[in-house]
Formats: C-alpha cells, sequence, structure tokens
C-alpha cells in the first residue's frame, strides 16, 4: 500500500499536474509527470474513469496500480508529482503485466533507467 504522504488527493494538485506537467503513454497507461525539487519525496495519484469497467472493476484496477507503484517508488531517484491514468486494457490484465506496463511507461519518461 502506498503511504499516506506519497499520494495525491486534492483535485487542485490533479490539475496542476495536468496544466503544467509533460506526458507519456503506451497502449495502457498515460503518466504525467510535474518535477518539485522543493518537495521531499514523490506523490502519486491515480485516476480510473469511468469507461473502464463498473465500480469492482476500477477498484481492482485502482489496487493493482497502486502496488506495481509501491514496488517501483523506491528505485525512483525523482522528486515530483505523478498521475497515472488507466486505459481499458489494464482490466484484463494481470498484476506482472500491470507491473511492467508501468515501468515502461516510467523507461520512456526517463523517470528509471
Amino acid at each position: 500500500m502506498l503511504q499516506s504522504q506519497h499520494r495525491i488527493r486534492s483535485q487542485n494538485d490533479f490539475q496542476k499536474v495536468f496544466d503544467q506537467g509533460k506526458s507519456v503513454a503506451n497502449r495502457q497507461f498515460v503518466v504525467y509527470m510535474l518535477a518539485k525539487e522543493e518537495q521531499e519525496q514523490i506523490r502519486i495519484g491515480i485516476s480510473v474513469g469511468k469507461k473502464i469497467g463498473n465500480a469492482v472493476v476500477r477498484n481492482r484496477t485502482k489496487r493493482l496500480i497502486r502496488e506495481a507503484a509501491r514496488m517501483v517508488v523506491p528505485n525512483l531517484q525523482w522528486k515530483g508529482d505523478l498521475v497515472i491514468i488507466a486505459r481499458a486494457p489494464v482490466t484484463e490484465m494481470e498484476f506482472q503485466e500491470v507491473s511492467a506496463s508501468l515501468n515502461h511507461c516510467l523507461k520512456k519518461g526517463k523517470l528509471l533507467s
């Protein structure tokens, strides 16, 4: 589970990342990144829209993404905010595939080496 200090919760914070940040994407995810040097640690927000499925499917998807993000956060030498948006193909994926796809997106955005 991501600790609460590693989460983005407010709508204003999400909007700031969307407006000012850069984005990278693959078929499963869109990742918005906003660097903040003054910030102590990385913060992550997860968004799964209603087009993805019903509440059960969306919550399962968020749990998978949260766990994949928790495993990759210690490897990120970056300060700032990330917003991860799930796309429809994520619903049919297992945890290993979700993790690999998220890592691919982060490498594409030069956050992982």
